[in-house]
């Protein structure tokens, strides 16, 4: 079954709470989205190390094959 953006949206906000989050369905499909994250716990951390945390926020939907394909787009506020 495919996800919801405001499923993907609820993982990613419980390890960050205070992010600004914009989730795109690419393919008009339900399992190609992107998502872009702006926390200020980021100001400091590679992109690398952004992206694998919000990789682990979502981790157990990509396990299960929920959630197929997440393209990321990370940064800490202007």
């Amino acid at each position: 079954m495919a996800m919801q953006a405001h499923e993907i949206e609820t993982l990613i906000r419980a390890s960050f709470p205070s992010a600004k989050i914009t989730i795109t369905d690419l393919a008009g499909d339900g399992n190609h989205w992107a998502a872009e994250v702006v926390d200020e716990s980021f100001r400091g951390q590679s992109r690398v190390q952004q992206q694998r945390a919000v990789n682990a926020a979502v981790k157990s939907e990509i396990d299960s094959g929920r959630l197929h394909a997440l393209a990321l787009t990370t940064k800490a506020p202007d």
